[in-house]
């Protein structure tokens, strides 16, 4: 049976600056999913929860990608939060929502969104990741690792599934006139994957498919929101959908990536370099509006049917990684701005130091 599973996440307020939502803002969203979604028999399943201060809906239905019907639910979902954000005063109530009015699916509207249709397998399992105060390249660096090096993922060696390889479709997401993507496939022309993916502000992979069986295996929210906004309006803070199992990578392959805590973009403002921190569900954002954080949620389905989550960063073995990557995330800020502690000119999102810039640039002059 096809399944599609659709996930969509913003910020549409949160207590005391960038820390968590509310409870009632968190109930008004799960209470409109129920009763116009679930109730109504658009949606078969649905899980709402937090990372930071951006919600997530996690939706399972029979009606494809980029469904008018299925995003639409998502968006009122979180107008009708923002109305509650406001009348709590909330900060940043409503700020992912870019657009006045909503126009057939929230691509380009200021929500991220990740969706895999699927035809679904007997013991279907997947990894539901959601990150905050970082952008959509934050995930360049596992999901290459995961998919394509034997370090981390044995099946490469071990597995039948996988000897074909794996092809990768990456965007660019400074072009924004239209999706700008490119198609290419491991193991052959991996050098030429990694040579973009060292690039997370600018090729960001959108999704990747087996290449022994044609299905897709993961996709990325690819939405940057300063190509939106036309101006600083909060980080991307993307999500990612990771099928697992089978001819897949196995969840603990998908998750060893995450052992590093590799520096990415975000931070405080969205203007800095941070390590991402692997978190419990439902954690809060803190130091320096941060670190980069992301969870993962590993679930199983049956006819669209979603067990309870599994935590998967909830074990004793990432409270040691945490550690790393709290002294990691202590060492660059006391670098404070200078150097690569800061994100260069180019991906300054914050008005305005970029405004201070321009009017110092007026003041050099050309020594004769």
């Amino acid at each position: 049976m096809k399944i599609t599973v659709s996930v969509i996440k913003a910020d549409v307020g949160s207590i005391g600056g960038h820390i968590k939502p509310s409870q009632k803002l968190m109930d008004s969203v799960k209470d409109f999913v129920q009763e116009k979604g679930l109730k109504k028999g658009l949606i078969i399943d649905a899980y709402v929860s937090s990372t930071g201060d951006d919600i997530a809906i996690l939706m399972t239905h029979k009606r494809g990608k980029l469904n008018s019907d299925i995003h639409k639910l998502a968006w009122d979902a979180f107008v009708a939060g923002t109305a509650v954000a406001k009348k709590q005063g909330l900060y940043g109530a409503g700020q992912d929502l870019l657009k006045d009015a909503f126009s057939g699916n929230v691509k380009g509207m200021g929500p991220a969104v990740a969706e895999i249709e699927l035809e679904e397998r007997p013991n279907e399992s997947f990894l539901f990741f959601a990150a905050d105060k970082t952008d959509p390249g934050a995930y360049n660096l596992p999901l290459y690792l995961s998919f394509s090096d034997p370090m981390h993922n044995a099946g490469l060696l071990l597995s039948p599934g996988m000897s074909k390889g794996f092809k990768y479709i990456i965007m660019d997401v400074e072009y924004v006139d239209a999706d700008r993507i490119i198609e290419l496939n491991t193991p052959e022309e991996i050098y030429d994957i990694a040579a973009l993916l060292r690039d997370n502000q600018r090729f960001v992979i959108e999704s990747i498919h087996s290449r022994s069986t044609g299905e897709q295996a993961s996709a990325v929210s690819t939405t940057r929101l300063h190509n939106i906004a036309g101006k600083y309006t909060g980080k991307d803070d993307p999500v990612c959908l990771v099928r697992v199992q089978g001819s897949f990578p196995a969840t603990g392959e998908v998750l060893s990536p995450y052992g590093i805590g590799h520096f990415v973009a975000g931070f405080m403002r969205g203007s800095h370099t941070g390590p991402l921190m692997p978190v419990k569900a439902n954690s809060t954002i803190s130091f320096f509006d941060g670190p980069p954080v992301v969870s993962a949620q590993a679930f199983s389905m049956r006819d669209g049917i979603l067990t309870e989550p599994a935590d998967a960063f909830d074990q004793p073995f990432w409270n040691y990684v945490r550690s790393a990557v709290s002294q990691k995330a202590i060492d660059i800020r006391r670098q404070g701005f200078s150097g690569c502690a800061m994100l260069p000119y180019s991906e300054l999102e914050y008005g305005g130091i970029v405004e201070k810039l321009k009017v110092l640039d007026k003041k050099f002059v050309v020594k004769k």
